[in-house]
């Protein structure tokens, strides 16, 4: 009789001994953030280190998992699903504990993941942002710390006590050039988006002189790497010198 083959032990789950509830560092900050007593950057530094939950749906729903790494049993047709913004943009819901994915839908299987596999799954299904606990104390991620959490590296906000940072206005002015129709740029905290680009035109333009410009300062913002990766959104603002 032949030997037979060596046994093969299946590694444990990290999450093997998860209890569903909240990661005690990233509920704080979670409250903390609420309070006003703590900045958005204080939640994704937690969510550099925390588990968290992602919701998903039997069949029927968009997608399907697998291609995210995400820890999950072999249960076929089983979706991950995206909430929308209100800018029209989806975002991936997280949950801090499994009473909070209940709450937000009974349906749902709570699926473990650390935040930065989570953002990663954001990043590929195309989604800008992630969302922590939709229906409670919803807190939005926007696209540039999931960009960073995704990748490991710690989140810089473009915008810190109201005020856009040197380093973002300075990648703005940069890349933006001034001509005869154009004297000055400015970056200022936007109304509609994150940072507004504040445009200083000479007086007596047409409106086609006027969409040139502004066609050509889109174009020049579009190449700048620091704009792409740093801003969640941009709007334009005219003003006449």
């Amino acid at each position: 009789m032949s030997d037979a083959e060596p046994s093969k032990e299946i590694p444990e789950s990290i999450f093997a001994d998860d209890d569903g509830s909240a990661d005690a560092h990233l509920a704080q900050a979670l409250i903390r953030h609420s309070r006003g007593k703590a900045p958005l950057a204080d939640v994704v530094d937690a969510l550099a280190y925390a588990r968290v939950l992602i919701p998903v749906l039997a069949q029927g729903e968009q997608r399907h998992m697998g291609k995210h790494g995400l820890e999950q049993d072999a249960v076929a047709s089983t979706g991950v699903v995206a909430v929308q913004m209100p800018d029209g943009r989806a975002a991936l819901p997280v949950f801090t504990d499994v009473d909070a994915v209940q709450a937000w839908n009974a349906q749902a299987r709570p699926i473990p993941a650390e935040g930065p596999r989570a953002a990663l799954a954001a990043i590929a299904e195309g989604w800008s942002s992630l969302v922590v606990n939709p229906g409670m104390e919803t807190v939005l991620i926007p696209r540039p710390a999931v960009w960073a959490l995704g990748q490991g590296q710690p989140w810089q906000p473009a915008i810190e006590d109201g005020v856009v940072s040197d380093a973002i206005r300075d990648a703005i002015v940069t890349a933006v050039t001034l001509d005869e129709a154009l004297r000055a740029v400015d970056a200022v905290p936007g109304r509609g988006a994150e940072i507004a680009v504040v445009l200083t035109l000479v007086g007596g333009l047409t409106r086609p002189e006027v969409d040139a410009v502004v066609e050509r300062v889109q174009r020049e913002l579009s190449h700048s790497d620091v704009v792409a990766q740093r801003i969640d959104s941009l709007e334009l603002r005219l003003a006449t010198a």
